[in-house]
């Protein structure tokens, strides 16, 4: 066949810049990064880091103000004592609903490009508003938090201070808890002082379970790199809540969740399994899919996957080792589980060293809240 001098320079052009564009994303894309102790925080141009707005943030962490009823706070949600999570398999919602998912911890959230199970936020700016005017979390809404911060004579001062505002503004609400939640990090944990370079901070078990981690039980396939997530979405075919079989008000919240992120009439109803990364791209291939939840401080997180199904180590060990499950979407589930044939001690190594990617609890107490004031 005769191919054109035009279609052949265009051809050329192609080979010579978009093929090996094409190739070199993917290749990138498909080595595991390399496991390591933690960097710097990265920090956005538009949202410099100060002790004030840090300070602010905080308070704004814990205040209840900024959620519908003002009952409601980021706190409630992502509790200090509870791993800055909560510790039921599905996390607390609104008064008079429940929440749909596990509720995931905050801390080192600073390094995540994807926000949520589903990847749904960017950015820890973008994050905030999403959980604080969501209506089965914070149910808030803009004209009223700004309302309310505008009655609290603290809050003006100090937005004033740091941002120049005349009155609260509600966008520098969501900079402001980021910029707290930046600080909450968790580098200090055995795996983190193996990897500078102290090979007595990880006993032989965890050594045994680090090497299991990366060899046999090929964890390291999707949990990779500094925080140990590649941040990809997958279907490991787990088992649908026990909550959502049991308890009438969950059912009624993934019905709503249903048909808020526009699913067909005949998944809404036949469908019982959170579809995950479908709601969003609504290809089939993505049901069941979610984002790979990092390993650091799940020493204080448990329960653990998206619905919260596992309640320890051992049991998401045996479940990997199993080669995953199986729940309504499991056409899609991962080709990389397989069952993985560990001995009753290679379990105990590998709960070992996953015990060593959490240091010391991160505490903190609540702060106090400065009180409602009539307007100058």
């Amino acid at each position: 066949m005769k191919i054109s001098k035009s279609i052949s320079k265009a051809g050329f052009i192609l080979s010579v810049f978009l093929i090996p564009a094409f190739i070199s994303s993917h290749a990138l894309a498909d080595k595991n990064a390399p496991l390591a102790a933690l960097g710097a925080v990265p920090v956005p141009a538009d949202n410099k880091q100060s002790a004030a707005k840090v300070e602010l943030g905080k308070l704004l962490f814990f205040d209840p103000r900024i959620g519908g009823d003002a009952s409601v706070s980021c706190a409630d949600c992502h509790s200090p004592k509870q791993g800055w999570g909560f510790n039921d398999p599905l996390s607390r919602g609104y008064p008079g609903v429940i929440h749909w998912r596990n509720s995931q911890t905050v801390i080192n959230s600073a390094y995540l490009g994807k926000l949520f199970w589903a990847g749904s936020a960017k950015s820890l700016e973008a994050q905030a508003p999403s959980a604080a005017l969501g209506a089965i979390s914070g149910n808030g809404e803009r004209d009223m938090i700004e309302a309310r911060l505008a009655f609290i004579p603290d809050y003006v001062k100090r937005f004033r201070n740091v941002f120049g505002d005349r009155w609260p503004r509600v966008n520098n609400v969501w900079k402001a808890i980021a910029a707290f939640e930046r600080t909450l990090i968790h580098d200090n944990t055995p795996f983190d002082k193996y990897m500078r370079g102290d090979k007595k901070a990880l006993s032989a078990e965890q050594v045994r379970g680090l090497k299991l981690f990366q060899g046999k039980a090929n964890c390291i396939e999707c949990h990779n790199g500094p925080l140990l997530t590649d941040q990809k979405y997958y279907n490991l075919g787990v088992p649908t809540a026990e909550e959502w079989q049991t308890n009438g008000m969950a059912q009624i919240t993934f019905r709503y969740e249903q048909y808020a992120k526009g699913v067909t009439e005949e998944m809404y109803r036949t469908v019982n399994e959170d579809a995950g990364l479908y709601y969003r791209t609504k290809q089939k291939r993505d049901k069941g899919k979610f984002r790979t939840p990092p390993l650091r401080y799940t020493a204080y997180t448990a329960p653990f996957m998206h619905n919260g199904s596992f309640f320890d180590f051992d049991e998401i060990v045996e479940f990997y080792n199993e080669g995953g499950g199986k729940n309504d979407f499991s056409a899609n589930k991962t080709k990389l589980l397989k069952p993985l044939k560990l001995s009753d001690q290679e379990k105990e190594d590998l709960v070992a060293f996953l015990e060593s990617l959490s240091g010391p609890e991160i505490k903190m107490v609540t702060p106090k809240l400065s009180p409602y004031a009539p307007l100058d």
